[in-house]
């Protein structure tokens, strides 16, 4: 595989996580840019000199605020359970076995002499975790 499949393969595989950092990193240029204009002219109304530090100081409470109200309440719905889920929490694995199950049978309807020979196949195949 040569370096140029290789580097297409990580954007594609991983193209919802670039499309979610490229959608984070406008919005947080945009907020910090249009700040910034609202902050000068704030400063200028009460005719204070814009210092980049005044503005950082806000602009870093606002995007916390921003960010502990909103984002992380949503990050640990989100990621927290994808998280559970995919380490396999009792919660993600309910149905698992009860599906299988169902399978197995419906195989078994359906071609009663093969169903055991290919289950043991799939077995081997795609050993349970």
């Amino acid at each position: 595989m040569s370096n140029r499949q290789k580097s297409y393969t990580i954007f594609k595989r991983k193209g919802y996580l670039w499309v979610t950092l490229i959608f984070f990193a406008l919005s947080i240029g945009l907020h910090w840019f249009f700040g910034w204009k609202t902050y000068v002219a704030e400063q200028q109304e009460h005719g204070q000199p814009a210092d980049k530090q005044g503005y950082v100081a806000e602009m870093m409470r606002d995007t916390m605020e921003n960010w502990q109200s909103e984002f992380l309440q949503l990050i640990w719905q989100v990621a927290g359970l994808s998280l559970l889920w995919y380490c396999g929490s009792p919660q993600s694995k309910e149905g698992d076995d009860r599906r299988e199950e169902k399978l197995d049978f419906i195989i078994r309807q359906l071609d009663p002499q093969k169903a055991e020979r290919l289950l043991k196949e799939w077995k081997e195949k795609y050993p349970e975790s």
